[in-house]
């Protein structure tokens, strides 16, 4: 039996304490916010819960394999980490160009014969995706999904490339596609073509969200954990990270091995070392949210997503870090009863902004122009935020005090290799060889199903070299 200290209890930590617990080694677990969940977090404004962070589940065949290695052997323990997993009669509602669109696309859209062809191709590619989100890419057993993926692509390996390869698509709806990229924070010219398939299979295997709100899950992992055995402390912020002890605000720990879900930088500085030089981040985001008055007409749906005037220039300014002319965003509202135990109405407004630290208000130029901007796209007379009672906006700044200093959603932008799940990430230091690490920064792209299949992979090949 090891003592492993992991640091964090964001959805990562929380994954890989719950399978290092279950493989009966001494777990600790240290987080330095009140309560768990990462950037997955639950706030009340008005009396209302909204659930900030992650917005969807998908591929929820990842969570069914989170249970499944739970109960392996010996006492079952996946009951406690039941949820309920509601799935939208959408993937989203688009907005682009004047035009509106769902996803899939209605059959008497002018643009369904493409988005059918396209489907076709992709949505049989679901499996060999989930596939590759549990399992080490090089892994001789991930060979033949890799084998049919690169049958679809080709040698167009780039998100951009391979959509521009396709003259059949629309230019509206390959816009639409592209912009999922953005998911892993980065333009469709820096991700792998593997992203061009995620919209249907999406739309094939459905986009999710746990009855309660999606912070369920942090708490159903919190539990799994729990139900393990390991020990999670929350309020106890990590000062010093060393080969054999860890050192907090409170305490200090004697650990064999440590397993962080930390951003790079944070967890460099946190190991007495110098955070590494200049690199392109991921985007951050500006997030408003808010309780309505009265809920938004039938039209519109639970998830929408409002894309730039040129999604380029968007591209251009985040890989630059300055403030776009518009932005990519997204839309939630939840009616009440619908998901949330809410009597009234709730409303996410969720900016896609560069990753500047900087510190936004309802009153900053870029949120007014763009609230405003989203607000007539989506047919209102008046700005959405005017219709709320009571609302908060959490920015660059806010993400920066427990990520990515700067607010990167995913820190350091990666090599077009190692994004999404094809990516093979520095789950361990050679330099030291008692360090291992989960979360998002390690897995960018895919959100939460990313973040869990990558907890498993990183903790098999933990327990390979270090059974209890």
């Amino acid at each position: 039996m090891s003592r492993i200290v992991v640091i964090g209890a964001g959805l990562g930590g929380l994954a890989a304490s719950a399978l290092l617990a279950r493989a009966e080694h001494q777990v600790t677990v240290l987080e330095s916010a009140p309560t768990v969940g990462g950037k997955s977090r639950r706030i009340e404004i008005d009396g209302e819960r909204i659930d900030t962070g992650p917005s969807l589940v998908t591929f929820p065949g990842v969570w069914d394999e989170l249970l499944r290695r739970l109960d392996t052997g010996g006492r079952q323990i996946s009951d406690v980490g039941a949820i309920e997993l509601e799935r939208l009669p959408e993937v989203g509602r688009y907005y682009y160009d004047g035009e509106t669109v769902s996803l899939p696309v209605p059959a008497d859209h002018p643009w369904y014969p493409a988005w059918r062809r396209f489907s076709d191709l992709h949505a049989p590619l679901a499996d060999d995706v989930t596939r590759l989100l549990i399992a080490d890419p090089l892994d001789r057993s991930s060979l033949p999904a890799l084998r049919r993926l690169l049958a679809v692509y080709g040698p167009r390996l780039t998100t951009r490339a391979y959509l521009d390869s396709l003259d059949w698509l629309p230019d509206g709806l390959r816009e639409i596609i592209a912009i999922h990229t953005l998911n892993a924070g980065v333009s469709p010219s820096r991700t792998p073509a593997l992203y061009a398939s995620m919209p249907a299979i999406m739309a094939e295997t459905g986009a999710w969200v746990p009855r309660g709100g999606v912070y369920e899950v942090a708490l159903a992992l919190a539990r799994l954990a729990d139900a393990a055995g390991a020990d999670v402390r929350t309020g106890e912020a990590v000062t010093r990270i060393e080969r054999g002890r860890v050192t907090t605000t409170h305490s200090s720990y004697a650990a064999d091995l440590v397993v962080s879900s930390l951003d790079a930088d944070r967890l460099e500085e946190l190991r007495g070392h110098r955070a590494r030089g200049s690199h392109t981040l991921s985007c951050s985001a500006v997030a408003i949210y808010g309780v309505l008055r009265d809920p938004l007409p039938e039209r519109i749906a639970a998830h929408s997503v409002i894309l730039p005037t040129k999604p380029a220039a968007l591209h251009r300014s985040l890989d630059a870090g300055d403030e776009p002319a518009d932005t990519m965003a997204f839309v939630n509202h939840y009616r009440p009863g619908e998901i949330y135990p809410n009597k009234r109405s709730t409303l996410g407004i969720l900016l896609t902004a560069p990753a500047d630290g900087g510190d936004y208000t309802l009153e900053h130029p870029f949120v007014r122009r763009e609230v405003e901007r989203i607000s007539t796209t989506m047919g209102f007379d008046a700005p959405l935020t005017d219709a709320t009672v009571g609302s908060t906006v959490l920015d660059p700044h806010y993400f920066g005090s427990f990520g990515e200093p700067h607010g990167a959603l995913y820190g350091a932008a990666r090599p077009l290799w190692m994004s999404g799940p094809l990516h093979r990430p520095g789950y361990r230091d050679l330099r030291a060889p008692w360090l291992w690490r989960v979360g998002a920064s390690v897995h960018p792209g895919g959100g939460i199903p990313a973040v869990i299949g990558g907890a498993m992979i990183a903790m098999s090949k933990l327990l390979a070299s270090h059974p209890a």
